[in-house]
């Protein structure tokens, strides 16, 4: 079942999401609907607060070299904290969420991820590049922070502009 994507300025995304304590039959059924919902809105990554459901759930789906984002490739990660962050890099980041807008990022170059699965298992990950990159943009989702919220002061004066004027010409 499609989910409908939470967007900016809603302030449900500021909310922080809940340990997932319960890895039972309707997690599976919600985390298949996070994936449906992911893709047919063309995302690589979703976390549970952008379908209003505020737990520490996010999915990855990150494109093979044919730019082909297959189910067999999904990450569905639950409770994650980050470890071992190393060097730094620039990445032009959009958000389901944030429709429209994609702005220059700074963030860990690599990362150690340790999560559960969608069955309770604890599971570790050495992530760099791309994956790295989308784990750390949905970590913030779980702590009520958007991608857009890392611009500097005139950045995020500009974006608000340019974001106001999108939706009044949206309407």
């Amino acid at each position: 079942m499609l989910l409908k994507v939470v967007t900016y300025p809603n302030k449900l995304l500021k909310m922080r999401s809940s340990v997932v304590e319960h890895f039972d039959n309707d997690l599976h059924t919600f985390l298949d609907d996070m994936f449906e919902t992911m893709m047919s809105n063309n995302g690589i990554g979703l976390a549970a607060i952008q379908v209003a459901r505020p737990i520490r759930a996010l999915l990855l789906c990150i494109p093979d070299e044919e730019g082909e984002q297959k189910k067999e490739n999904l990450l569905e990660i639950l409770n994650p904290t980050l470890h071992n962050p190393k060097g730094q890099t620039l990445y032009q980041e959009g958000c389901l969420s944030v429709p429209g807008f994609y702005e220059d990022i700074e963030r860990f170059e690599s990362v150690t991820l340790h999560y559960q699965n969608r069955h309770g298992s604890a599971c570790v990950l050495e992530a760099n590049e791309l994956l790295a990159i989308a784990i750390q943009h949905e970590m913030d989702h779980l702590e009520g922070k958007l991608f857009i919220e890392k611009l500097s002061y005139n950045r995020r004066k500009k974006f608000e502009k340019e974001y106001k004027r999108a939706l009044k010409e949206k309407r």
